[in-house]
């Protein structure tokens, strides 16, 4: 890599993180940025590049790997040519690109590589998009912004941008605009680039009126039922075909717009610019009829099925973005990453939407540009492309999470892609993962408010539940029935039985509504079947437990909830098992602490991710199965 080459990365790389980092420009993956350097080839010759931004980088995380360091002569040659289908295209500067093992560049590859300038940057600005989409002439937008301005229609990207502005007069500007798009700027330094788009942007929000974009406007009160958002989410996933995570985002400002008169009127008129149909279709759902929604949905593709090929299906009809008068702002996704985006995308088009017709009228791209967006082939490629995780799209509330095995099965929970609600006396469940997925709730599990926090937090941060894991347990020090000390007892039934009582009450309005069926695996123990001596207050709680599931198997079967059990016996990864108990364990039986770890039948360790897989197989197979005990315990002969 030569030293120019290497400065002039390090300089796009910076400047992308800049331009991505500021959400009112770019959102989610919106946007490019390229530069134009030298490199050197295997035969040691010079080769003229441009550095284009990766197809799947983000902007604002951007690292040296995410641009593509494409042939200048070759992408020439590919923009004399009076048509190119994306298909080929992407294959033409893949052939381009000095490295095969480099990202697919950005489809506005060819453009870039067009445009005058050393530096090239392109965003989706909030104001360059209300400015377009408001109804200024292009003479009254280049008042706004500035002689050095191009004003362009909008026109596919690709191929069609990419000629559309190699035919254009691009010399004297230093900025295109394009309509219901946004904003390219270039220069012959990417930190000047950089400072003209803003300058562009800052001229736009001045005329606008606008100083912040895709603020929240603070918390909404909690609105709705948990039944009624858990209903929601049932409808759409049916819509859908599979489990849809639902989001209440409790912004203020998605509140308010969601009850104005004439909403629907207002959002009827398509998104910001082109790629936020992928996210949000053209259109959110006004009220909860989610039939009525599809079929309109369907209807759409329908209309305009016509401009795409005929083995192409439509995709899933149900909703992205919902505005409801009680209920506020909602998102859905198959993933929370999914609800992140439509979310953020819906909060920043109502201030496009408020801004345009504050000094016009708001319109975006008509019905059939919009379809052929979210039918382009290349976003289609994208689709086929991603790979569902087996519980993508469901919810699980799982207790004792903070530790032990209620952490192993969080944990492999979200690796299966679940969201996870843990529950914990343990402060630690808050943190327990940083992902989006993950909430904890802490408080003591058989409080009837601990466990309406949990069922709360599931249904307004993902829409439901899907499944219920009890794995929150106490095991009391040893002692003799002639012993036994009452708050001993009472403690036990407290958190082994009554907090599964109290659970199961409150959970099951919501599990009943699960678009898959509902699911819930005990975490019991070998102690029920086989119990021994100075745990009375373990085992008689346990086994209440375990009847407690058998009962709710009979009564929840006719909702097509499934209830299971594991019964793991010598777990000894759990905090229980302090080093000082297991050696004293192991020498009363005459055994090292490592023979003591594995003596079962099978004189394997039973470990808490062993106990996970069993309670996470529950969850994802077994579909005509409830009301079944499955040991995890490497054989126990006193249980066989």
């Amino acid at each position: 890599m030569t030293t120019e080459l290497q400065r002039d990365l390090a300089d796009i790389v910076r400047v992308s993180r800049e331009l991505g980092g500021d959400p009112s420009l770019v959102l989610h993956g919106g946007g490019n940025t390229s530069i134009k350097t030298t490199g050197i080839d295997v035969t040691g010759a010079p080769v003229d590049l441009v550095l284009v931004k990766g197809s799947g980088w983000d902007l604002g995380t951007i690292e040296a790997p995410g641009f593509a360091p494409l042939r200048r002569d070759r992408l020439a040659e590919l923009l004399s040519l009076a048509e190119l289908d994306d298909v080929t295209m992407v294959n033409e500067m893949r052939q381009a690109s000095l490295d095969a093992a480099a990202p697919t560049a950005s489809i506005e590859a060819l453009l870039h590589a067009y445009l005058p300038g050393k530096a090239v940057l392109h965003s989706h600005a909030n104001a360059i998009v209300a400015l377009t989409n408001s109804g200024l002439s292009d003479a009254e937008i280049v008042s706004v912004l500035g002689e050095r301005v191009l004003v362009l229609p909008y026109i596919m990207p690709g191929f069609p941008l990419a000629r559309l502005i190699a035919d254009s007069d691009v010399s004297g500007v230093d900025a295109v605009v394009l309509r219901n798009h946004g904003l390219f700027t270039f220069a012959d330094a990417a930190d000047t680039a950089l400072s003209r788009h803003r300058e562009l942007v800052a001229l736009a929000d001045t005329h606008l009126g606008v100083s912040t974009w895709g603020n929240p406007g603070g918390t909404a009160p909690a609105s709705g039922t948990v039944t009624e958002l858990a209903t929601l989410r049932r409808d759409v996933s049916r819509a859908a075909g599979t489990p849809m995570l639902v989001r209440q985002t409790r912004s203020a400002r998605g509140a308010e717009f969601a009850a104005r008169p004439g909403v629907a009127e207002l959002t009827r008129r398509g998104t910001a610019t082109p790629e936020h149909v992928i996210h949000t279709k053209r259109t959110p759902m006004i009220g909860r009829d989610v039939e009525a929604y599809a079929a309109e949905y369907r209807a759409y593709f329908e209309r305009h099925a016509a401009r795409v090929n005929p083995a192409v299906s439509p995709l899933h009809p149900a909703p992205r973005v919902v505005l409801d008068p009680e209920l506020g702002l909602l998102v859905t996704g198959a993933t929370t990453k999914e609800l992140k985006i439509a979310g953020d995308i819906a909060l920043h088009t109502l201030d496009v939407i408020d801004a345009a017709d504050a000094i016009g009228t708001y319109g975006s791209l008509s019905e059939a540009d919009s379809f052929d967006i979210e039918y382009w082939t290349l976003e289609q490629l994208k689709l086929a492309g991603k790979q569902a995780k087996p519980l993508g799209g469901e919810v699980a509330v799982v207790t004792g999470a903070a530790s032990g095995i209620g952490r192993a099965i969080a944990e492999l929970l979200l690796a299966q892609g679940a969201a996870v609600v843990g529950i914990d006396l343990n402060a630690a469940v808050t943190t327990l993962s940083d992902s989006d997925s993950w909430r904890g709730v802490t408080g003591d599990v058989s409080a009837p408010e601990t466990i309406e926090a949990a069922v709360e937090t599931a249904v307004r941060e993902f829409g439901g539940v899907d499944m219920v894991v009890v794995a929150a347990g106490i095991f009391p020090p040893s002692q003799a029935l002639a012993e036994l000390d009452d708050e001993v007892w009472d403690r036990a039934f407290r958190v082994n039985v009554t907090a599964v009582a109290r659970l199961f009450r409150a959970v099951h309005p919501v599990l009943a509504l699960a678009p898959n069926g509902g699911r819930v695996v005990l975490v019991s123990t070998k102690n029920v079947a086989a119990p021994g001596p100075g745990v009375a207050a373990y085992s008689a709680s346990k086994t209440a437990a375990a009847q407690l599931a058998r009962v709710a198997a009979l009564e929840w079967a006719a909702d097509g909830i499934r209830v299971n059990q594991v019964e793991p016996d010598a777990v000894f990864d759990t905090a229980i098992w302090t080093p000082e108990l297991l050696a004293a364990r192991a020498a009363n039986y005459g055994l090292s602490v490592e023979e003591y770890r594995t003596r079962n039948l099978l004189r394997t360790e039973v470990r808490s991710r062993t106990v996970a897989e069993a309670v996470v197989a529950f969850c994802e197979r077994f579909p005509a199965t409830t009301g079944a005990h499955l040991s995890v315990d490497g054989g126990n002969d006193r249980v066989i």
